[in-house]
């Protein structure tokens, strides 16, 4: 099972983009770790591009959970975009979308970070 990340910064926004499935805890330690290597650089805002996400289980959910904690910890936010039907229907059933930011696309994931 593959799960890849890549980070790029765009002003003072982190653009994460995933790439793979979530669906165990040790796949996302280089995240959490990319994270808090940003939030040590003052960056709290971050944007998280999902659309090459295929799937992701309770593993997956408790990782952007913790990556939204570190986010709102530093006084950001985490905004997720580009989800896919499977993503966002776990996202709905698990009620995550009253926690979550999502936005259908980049440009309104950086619109709702600059506010």
């Amino acid at each position: 099972m593959i799960f890849n990340h890549t980070i790029s910064i765009e002003n003072t926004i982190a653009i994460i983009t995933i790439d793979g499935e979530l669906i165990e805890k040790n796949q996302a330690v280089e995240l959490i770790t990319s994270v808090e290597e940003l939030n040590a650089k003052g960056i709290y805002k971050l944007a998280i591009n999902m659309e090459n996400l295929k799937y992701m289980n309770s593993s997956g959910l408790n990782t952007f959970i913790q990556i939204l904690t570190k986010a709102r910890v530093g006084g950001g936010e985490a905004v997720l975009y580009s989800l896919n039907k499977k993503i966002n229907e776990l996202i709905l059933i698990t009620k995550l979308n009253t926690l979550f930011k999502i936005a259908s696309s980049k440009e309104e994931a950086l619109k709702m970070l600059e506010s």
